[in-house]
């Protein structure tokens, strides 16, 4: 009757998985690994190293960081056995800046540092926005200077280039802290608390309709909101300086921006434009903001971002360190490499899959792969009591590379017809020349 009650209980269990993440079957796997090598390969092209930490911090770090609000409403945090406030990592900033923090005086400035870890926001699931998300983050550290910015930046576009991007496929737009510092407090007057109410208008802008955008603007700013509207909706850095009063439109955010542009252009980045409306992160970063935009009508988004965060350490007492970098997650890119095809054909990571006539070769065939595989070939070998033909179905199902076939023929005279499963063609080798026809 136990039996029965737990087979009852077993079936009622959701094969799905949690909501919000993802189950990675061996093909999504072999697209994550696609991304994650990318990723991987172009950042160490650029001189940066990998680090990495646990996915567990203590909640202090995000209070401390985040404020409240998000730690509340947007962790996974709970209490540990031990009475401790744990959350599950949101972002990856905070525990760099920890690691900065905790060996500052043994580290040699500047710093290139990569990670690729996973995180977990407790969020309404959408497109391009999940529940748990992998992550690269890049971080430049100890360069004030707008070098480390073009670099960083030059890091994101190569990325997009080394996926498969075309410059017409993608746009970088590029604003600064400091512009957007210079219109609030010396040309509209507001205090902190009024100039973050109205970023996060603008930030929202595209989302509302454009009346009730107006609507919330002209209560906030009065007979500015006009003169603040029309920079917004300007489209180059000319155009909005010329909107500007004197005094701000040769402030050293403009001249960062224009600098930035043209050192940009200077290496062949040119699909880079000035955005007014660009505020991501503004009570976080300190001078140049940048976002990765899809043009795409069927993802037209954005893909991911960055900018310069110069008080990184300032949640732990430390002397400020200047700092740039960006995150760009799996998703995202994910789903811009599915809208322009770019995401290569499935193959399994079997070169050679040997196929028995019967078990008594299995042994054979194990002794086969044993020498193939220390000579960096992988091989899989049949062990079941499949006919040929079925095996041969199996390995073409697996995308196995190359076939050979072990019976008593093989044995007598250890010679193996192999066969390239993609072109069909077949030739027959002793055990030293397989290497070579397969690599």
């Amino acid at each position: 009757m136990e039996d029965n009650n737990l087979e009852e209980e077993l079936n009622k269990i959701n094969r799905e998985p949690y909501k919000g993440v993802r189950d990675f079957y061996p093909e999504d796997m072999f697209v994550q690994n696609f991304i994650f090598d990318v990723m991987r390969k172009t950042v160490i092209s650029f001189g940066f190293i990998e680090y990495n930490a646990s996915i567990l911090e203590p909640t202090s770090l995000y209070k401390a960081k985040s404020g409240e609000e998000l730690v509340g409403e947007q962790t996974y945090t709970f209490t540990d056995r031990g009475g401790r406030d744990v959350t599950l990592r949101p972002e990856m900033t905070p525990t760099v800046a920890r690691m900065v923090a905790k060996r500052k005086r043994e580290l040699i400035f500047p710093l290139r540092w990569f990670s690729i870890p996973n995180m977990f926001r407790y969020e309404r699931p959408q497109k391009g926005r999940l529940r748990e998300h992998w992550q690269l983050n890049a971080d430049l550290f100890g360069i004030k200077s707008v070098d480390a910015d073009v670099e960083i930046i030059s890091l994101a576009y190569t990325l997009m280039k080394n996926f498969g991007a075309k410059d017409n496929n993608f746009e970088i737009k590029v604003n600064s802290r400091k512009i957007i510092n210079s219109i609030l407090k010396d040309f509209l007057k507001l205090q902190d608390e009024e100039g973050t109410r109205l970023m996060k208008l603008v930030d929202k802008r595209e989302k509302i309709k454009q009346d009730e955008f107006n609507a919330e603007l002209s209560i906030m700013l009065g007979d500015k909101s006009e003169v603040f509207s029309k920079m917004l909706k300007t489209k180059s850095l000319l155009d909005f300086t010329s909107v500007l009063p004197k005094e701000i439109s040769n402030s050293e955010g403009i001249k960062d921006i224009q600098n930035l542009i043209n050192k940009l252009n200077e290496i062949g980045i040119k699909n880079v434009v000035f955005s007014p409306d660009l505020v991501r992160g503004f009570d976080y970063y300190t001078g140049i903001v940048f976002e990765i935009y899809d043009k795409n009508p069927e993802n037209n988004r954005s893909l991911f971002g960055g900018g310069r965060y110069d008080d990184l350490l300032d949640i732990f007492g430390e002397e400020k360190v200047p700092a740039v970098g960006f995150g760009m997650g799996d998703v995202t890119i994910k789903d811009f490499l599915n809208t322009y095809d770019l995401i290569p054909k499935y193959n399994s990571s079997v070169d050679l899959y040997i196929c028995t006539l019967s078990n008594e070769y299995i042994p054979t065939a194990n002794k086969i792969a044993s020498e193939l595989r220390s000579k960096n070939i992988n091989v899989e070998v049949n062990l079941t009591d499949k006919k040929i033909p079925d095996q041969v179905k199996i390995a073409s199902k697996k995308t196995a590379s190359f076939i050979i076939c072990i019976g008593e023929n093989e044995v007598k005279t250890e010679k193996y017809k192999i066969k390239n499963m993609e072109t069909g063609e077949e030739k027959e080798t002793q055990l030293n020349e397989i290497h070579d026809f397969i690599k």
